[in-house]
């Protein structure tokens, strides 16, 4: 299968890799020259600007979007939709909000994938976990790139019609707040209590076989590892809180409690105000498994 790729970010580069090594063909563009580049030398196609894009890609165009979500997805399917039909599909992988997701099914010439991604720069060995809304035979038309890009075929599946996908992995995100909030207290608890204990132990010794294991523990492990026992001087700022906020918002309108995760996006704001080991635990996590900044004290 030929897939076109823009966006060539972190993430971006991850899905032309993964896909060239699942025996796909890959037509590649960025606005960043470098990015092209680097996507050719890993065995992609070039392309120097989006006409160019469309052209090398032919009938039956196979899109993967990995732009930043908000403008710059709409401002790419408006430069794309000239050169779609109905029978294009075109995957929107970025953290999109859902509602919005729905809007430009309605409104894009081609089928229309939203397809949540979670798995961070460790995807690049090990595959993303990819939540898809969609129609379904553009899914089904994809399929071999998702088992490339995925896990594999355990990876991905369809949760549903347009919008399902960054739907679930909205709710995916704001679990992901609360499961950050718990480990963040219990060690918080463990590195202020009566003992003086070793985190990274603590981390290591819980991660094999107890009922709490899980990748965030695993880089629970790692963080106390570079950092110390102490997380040296990790800030108390926690980054990020779009897709928790959706979240929350979500389950005041369909009047579903979420107070864990509520209460792990207030924590995440508070962050902005004064320190706490959960926080800076926190904070150091999203490195671990998205590589976001850390932000540390001067």
């Amino acid at each position: 299968m030929q897939l076109g790729v823009i966006g060539l970010g972190r993430m971006g580069q991850i899905v032309v890799d993964r896909t060239l090594d699942g025996g796909h063909d890959v037509v590649a563009f960025d606005l960043d020259d470098d990015a092209v580049a680097t996507a050719a030398d890993a065995g992609a196609t070039p392309a120097d600007s989006i006409a160019d894009f469309v052209e090398q890609l032919g009938a039956d165009k196979r899109i993967w979007l990995m732009v930043p979500a908000g403008k710059a997805v709409d401002a790419t399917l408006n430069d794309l939709d000239p050169h779609l039909t109905e029978d294009d599909v075109v995957v929107d992988g970025g953290n999109s909000k859902f509602q919005r997701s729905v809007d430009r099914a309605d409104a894009c010439s081609a089928a229309y994938l939203d397809c949540g991604t979670s798995g961070g720069p460790a995807g690049a060995e090990v595959g993303f976990s990819l939540m898809i809304g969609g129609p379904e035979w553009a899914y089904e038309e994809l399929t071999p790139v998702f088992d490339a890009v995925a896990t594999g075929p355990e990876g991905h599946d369809r949760m549903g019609p347009s919008g399902a996908g960054h739907y679930v992995k909205m709710v995916h995100n704001g679990v992901e707040y609360a499961l950050m909030q718990a480990y963040g207290e219990g060690f918080e608890l463990l590195a202020n209590g009566r003992y003086d204990l070793d985190m990274e132990s603590i981390a290591r010794t819980w991660n094999n076989g107890a009922v709490i294991r899980s990748w965030l523990l695993e880089l629970c492990e790692e963080a106390f590892i570079e950092e110390g026992n102490d997380l040296g001087d990790v800030a108390d700022h926690v980054a990020g809180g779009s897709t928790g906020t959706w979240t929350v918002q979500e389950s005041l309108e369909q009047e579903v409690p979420v107070p864990l995760i509520y209460q792990a996006l207030a924590e995440r704001f508070d962050s902005r105000n004064e320190g706490r080991f959960s926080r800076r635990l926190a904070n150091r996590l999203r490195y671990g498994f998205g590589r976001h900044h850390v932000a540390r004290n001067e």
